[in-house]
């Protein structure tokens, strides 16, 4: 059986059912029909070649492995909407049922606020810092986007105010900002802090022109010195990990992949380059070991193996394995599931949120981003991951941001940070020309590549 990931056995006949959703921000319900539904990264110089026309019991997996379960996907199909609506486990219900109505009153807490949806400020706000003085400068640049959804010269005024609420707390909380950099990386990061400086007075001078189209770029320039500082601010590796998992290929830090896919039978895009940030500050297992199969090649000329308007899939490799063999061992390579909860110093290990009873708890990389990467396994072993992952397409009816049935159940290990919409446009059996690690693999340790045989 392939690797899994989501509903992998879903029956498309599933009739659609509209779920309603109380958040404290609308005084209507939330309406999230499920109909149809198939359910189963710093810039570099990334492109796409254009042509000149116009549950955790759930899987991912949909590999033409030639077996239909249309009565078993029908039913897996209804738990995961009644799992939406209760939060507890779409399978294996607890027989409490006080629990399943603690886990629903907390539905409108978790969709609340509005939720983060940009993969470069997920991966900010994930850094393992306490700085409150940075992120009150970070926040108002953040806030630009909201602020340019705004019609009219009403946007500009507000991202105005944004501008000089973040000039104003940079400069009261410079000194602070400065403490926090990591000693060895404090000329960078006061390098850094300059850099912020100049470029908040240069989107002033933008703003009194009026040029709104500046706005976007200068933004987006702003925010990644904000993040260069806050990657200063960590000194090391912030936490050991558990025994048993030290010895395997770890990401201790984050490193980024270029990720090179040749398209077909698309008249639109040729081939498009994508950027990964991975991040294994907050997965450092399922990131190194992910790492260390790009350095040893394994995705390079492989197919995409599933693209469905909901994920794309890859990474099960010809012949009866589903996963990574090992040569130094002649098994397959598997890896925990491994998920970081806000406000927690390390991940937890082997069991999903909802197998530990934290249903109020919300991940430090959440399945929010268009783009989210996470690691595939088998519908009913936490701990079966070996090659196989995906990209989440879309915020979906069964995916809502912060109140979703994937969070805590699949290990998210980083964002495609450009091109990340053309994911869109890959179908099943176009090839992964290469994935290429652009930084940060000096932050791989344990890397079994290196390893003879």
């Amino acid at each position: 059986m392939a690797s899994s990931i989501i509903p992998r056995h879903y029956c498309s006949n599933f009739a659609s059912t509209p779920i309603l959703f109380h958040s404290n921000t609308h005084s209507k319900p939330l309406n999230y029909s499920f109909s149809h539904t198939n359910l189963g990264l710093k810039t570099l110089n990334t492109r796409c070649s254009y042509q000149p026309s116009p549950t955790h019991h759930s899987q991912f997996h949909d590999k033409h492995k030639g077996k239909t379960f249309c009565f078993k996907q029908s039913v897996i199909s209804i738990a995961l909407a009644v799992g939406l609506i209760t939060g507890v486990p779409t399978l294996g219900w607890p027989n409490d049922a006080q629990a399943a109505n603690s886990a629903l009153s907390d539905l409108s807490v978790l969709i609340s606020g509005p939720p983060i949806k940009d993969p470069g400020a997920l991966l900010r706000y994930a850094l393992p810092i306490d700085n409150k003085a940075i992120r009150e400068v970070q926040k108002p640049l953040e806030d630009i986007t909201d602020s340019l959804k705004i019609s009219g010269v009403k946007a500009l005024d507000s991202v105005e105010r944004n501008v000089r609420q973040a000039s104003r707390t940079l400069k009261q909380g410079k000194t602070l900002i400065v403490s926090g950099l990591a000693e060895s990386k404090k000329e960078h990061g006061i390098e850094l802090i300059d850099k912020l400086e100049a470029g908040i007075d240069e989107f002033e001078l933008i703003l009194q022109d009026r040029n709104r189209s500046s706005v976007g770029p200068k933004q987006k320039e702003l925010l990644q010195y904000v993040g260069g500082i806050e990657e200063d601010m960590v000194d090391g590796f912030p936490y050991e990990l558990p025994e048993e998992y030290r010895n395997m290929p770890l990401l201790k830090g984050r490193a980024a992949v270029d990720m090179k896919i040749k398209i077909k039978d698309n008249p639109n895009v040729d081939e498009c380059v994508f950027h990964i940030v991975l991040d294994g500050y907050n997965a450092p297992v399922t990131a190194g070991n992910f790492v260390d199969l790009v350095e040893r090649h394994f995705y390079d000329g492989m197919e995409i193996q599933r693209a469905d308007g909901f994920v794309v899939q890859t990474g099960d490799p010809e012949g009866p394995a589903e996963g990574f063999i090992d040569p130094s061992t002649e098994k397959i390579r598997t890896v925990p599931l491994e998920i970081m909860v806000e406000g927690e110093k390390a991940p937890v290990y082997g069991e999903t949120l909802e197998e530990l009873g934290l249903y109020k708890a919300q991940t430090k990389l959440p399945f929010n981003a268009f783009g989210t990467m996470a690691m595939a396994r088998e519908e009913f072993e936490d701990n079966s991951g070996s090659s196989q992952v995906f990209w989440l397409l879309k915020e979906s009816e069964l995916t809502p941001s912060n109140a979703n049935i994937l969070d805590g159940r699949y290990a998210v290990f980083g964002y495609v940070t450009e091109n990340e919409d053309f994911l869109a446009d890959l179908k099943v059996g176009d090839v992964i020309e290469s994935i290429q690690v652009v930084s940060g693999l000096d932050n791989l340790v344990n890397p079994s590549y290196k390893i003879a045989g």
